[in-house]
């Protein structure tokens, strides 16, 4: 193996409650009913325009979600470091790959310029490269973005692992020829990691070079 990809949000870093704050200040300032913190959660893994469109109430316009997702999209960039921080071990992680000769990429169905600001932010000297959804690009589980990192990283599939923590991240893995590993401290409970049938679900960060 030379390369591991990795999702971002769940799998290495806690920014569900940035997530969540955002979340809630759009449908609050549109004027629509909160959903809780457990039901956002739920929601994360398909962009963010999914997360909203999930979050609205059923039978919102068209017209309405987008307000509420341009709303969401500002406030979420002016505050996405507010509380969102690496999980315990994932730095320790990332540094580890890097001294073993990893290439190492995130692809995140996140926004690019968030993305990108999180990547400086706290991976900028351990991971290689970040790429984010942008409007020409499929996101996530189209493999477009992971083929991307590849390419960049000059790497083929079977030299390749991706790491996430949903069934996005799985079928992302699946669509691009991957092996693939799942976390089990992300928004997606071992639980419901096994119902999905994968075969590496790991509970901590040090458990990545068990398998490896």
């Amino acid at each position: 193996m030379r390369a591991i990809i990795f999702d971002l949000d769940g799998t290495l870093l806690n920014t569900l409650d940035d997530l969540y704050t955002s979340v809630s200040y759009a449908l609050t300032t549109h004027g629509l009913a909160l959903r809780t913190r457990a039901e956002v959660r739920s929601f994360l893994g398909n962009g963010v325009k999914r997360l909203i469109e999930q979050s609205v109430p059923t039978g919102t316009s068209v017209s309405k979600t987008e307000e509420v997702l341009a709303t969401f999209r500002q406030h979420y960039l002016q505050h996405s470091l507010d509380q969102t921080r690496p999980y315990n071990g994932v730095e320790a992680m990332v540094k580890q790959c890097k001294s073993r000769g990893l290439k190492t990429a995130i692809v995140s169905n996140k926004p690019n310029a968030a993305v990108q600001d999180l990547h400086h932010r706290f991976f900028h000297d351990s991971i290689d490269l970040a790429i984010g959804e942008t409007p020409d690009v499929r996101r996530k589980p189209a493999p477009d973005m992971i083929v991307n990192a590849m390419k960049r990283l000059g790497v083929e599939p079977d030299e390749s692992i991706y790491m996430g923590d949903s069934e996005v991240d799985m079928q992302t893995a699946i669509n691009s020829n991957l092996k693939f590993i799942a976390v089990s401290w992300g928004f997606r409970n071992r639980d419901t990691l096994e119902k999905l049938n994968i075969k590496h679900i790991i509970d901590t960060p040090a458990q990545c070079f068990e398998l490896f």
